[in-house]
């Protein structure tokens, strides 16, 4: 089936990631310029994108990390851009430019000074217009999208499908290093509340958070316990279990907005959701969806399982 075959996927998943920051910004915050292209939604779809690639201030990022003897590999993803990429993108690094080396997990939000720098790096500005693909689930496409979210970067957009519906399309492709990235141009921070990190999570093991949903986005089997995250199965207590893998089709593009009102209705009652997976990856793959449904109150467990599990005093449930 369809759900099992992303699920398997997913149990590849070693996840990566890290605590939210909560670093105050102290980059001066300026007027964002008017985008010479604006993008239509967060989810675009490849004809959209395919008319309108050498278009002034269009920036396509692959964000592909895909997985190596030895767990997520952005050089090994690098790698695979060089090879074949879409026309006139360029390779965003996850792992190293746009993480938190410092942190003690991987794939951590940086602090958003080094992220806008990182960004900017690749082209991102102020005037920009930014779509993001990869190739496994749109997972790490979400992420970058959800990490420009929380600095405040509204005009961008995931397309949908990814690299396979781009290559199943039919459309061109080009390898090697791609173009030299322009001199880099002002980017705004305005932080939007995105991330939370582990004393949210607590307060809701502790019972103070009523009202507000946990749902862990890892599949069913890691949320039961049979698969494990760093040696330990099992979910936080009291979440609830919204797979990732169950908001996407057969050929990894997101469902209708009503398919998934249905998928998300677990939480239609709650006053706000958080979000958590293995490493705060996979976990912005249904905040995105939620998005998509018009919900805005959401923040994603940036340490996720990576770090709750890191302490065996930290409690796991198998049922409810």
């Amino acid at each position: 089936m369809v759900l099992e075959a992303v699920r398997g996927w997913l149990r590849n998943e070693q996840d990566k990631k890290l605590t939210a920051s909560s670093q105050p910004v102290s980059q001066a915050i300026v007027t964002q310029s008017h985008p010479s292209l604006s993008i239509p939604g967060r989810l675009i779809d490849v004809g959209w994108l395919a008319t309108r690639l050498g278009t002034p201030g269009l920036v396509v990022l692959d964000a592909t990390v895909p997985y190596g003897p030895g767990g997520p590999d952005g050089a090994l993803g690098r790698s695979h851009w060089q090879e074949a990429h879409i026309p006139g993108s360029r390779y965003a690094d996850l792992q190293r430019s746009l993480s938190d080396a410092a942190a003690p997990f991987s794939f951590a939000f940086p602090p958003a000074e080094k992220l806008a720098a990182s960004l900017q790096a690749l082209g991102v500005h102020d005037g920009a217009a930014v779509v993001i693909y990869d190739d496994f689930l749109n997972m790490w496409a979400t992420r970058i999208w959800w990490m420009l979210r929380a600095i405040g970067f509204t005009n961008a957009a995931v397309l949908d499908g990814g690299w396979k519906a781009w290559v199943a399309a039919g459309k061109p492709t080009e390898s090697g290093t791609g173009a030299a990235t322009p001199a880099a141009k002002p980017l705004s921070v305005r932080p939007l509340p995105s991330f939370t990190d582990i004393t949210t999570v607590q307060a809701h093991v502790a019972g103070q958070r009523q009202g507000e949903a946990l749902v862990c986005a890892l599949p069913e089997g890691y949320f039961t316990g049979a698969d494990k995250v760093g040696g330990r199965g099992g979910h936080i207590p009291g979440s609830i279990n919204i797979p990732a893998g169950s908001l996407l089709d057969a050929e990894g593009r997101f469902l209708s907005p009503e398919q998934l009102r249905t998928r998300l209705a677990p939480v239609d009652g709650a006053s706000s959701v958080t979000l958590y997976c293995g490493g705060g990856i996979s976990a912005t793959v249904v905040a995105f969806a939620l998005g998509l449904t018009g919900r805005e109150d959401v923040k994603v467990y940036d340490g996720s399982l990576e770090e709750w599990n890191a302490d065996p005093s930290r409690p796991l449930a198998t049922t409810g």
